[in-house]
């Protein structure tokens, strides 16, 4: 956790390894970050998936999202089975590690309700709307 809180006041440009940060991320008590999926090109937030060390390194290999199903307890790829993939460009770790922002290219539907986004669901005063988002 040292490292991030140098980095909190590190000068802009400032490198450091891959590997050392992956190492600091404060992942929970099942070894998980979250991970938040982010449209590219618009800006809306798709849906949030849970990595470990393994995932997030599949990621950045393969060039597309890859996350730990916690209740099938395995990896999967985004879209492997409904082709509605997320392309990586690029991944950015909040200042405390504990959430990553994935930028993604989204193939069709981010959800599996084949809605844009999981998001979908907003409340209005004391009710919650099911958005069409």
């Amino acid at each position: 956790m040292a490292l991030l809180e140098d980095l909190e006041t590190a000068a802009d440009g400032q490198r450091t390894a891959l590997d050392a940060v992956l190492n600091a991320l404060p992942y929970n008590e099942q070894g998980l970050v979250a991970g938040i999926a982010q449209d590219a090109d618009t800006g809306a937030v798709l849906m949030l998936g849970w990595m470990d060390r393994t995932a997030i390194e599949r990621t950045l290999a393969d060039g597309y999202a890859t996350y730990y199903s916690r209740s099938r307890k395995t990896y999967w790829r985004k879209g492997e089975t409904s082709g509605h993939l997320q392309a990586l460009v690029s991944l950015r770790f909040d200042c405390d590690g504990d959430a990553l922002l994935l930028s993604v290219r989204q193939t069709g539907p981010a959800c599996h309700t084949n809605r844009s986004t999981c998001f979908y669901l907003r409340v209005e005063d004391d009710q919650v709307v099911v958005d069409p988002v």
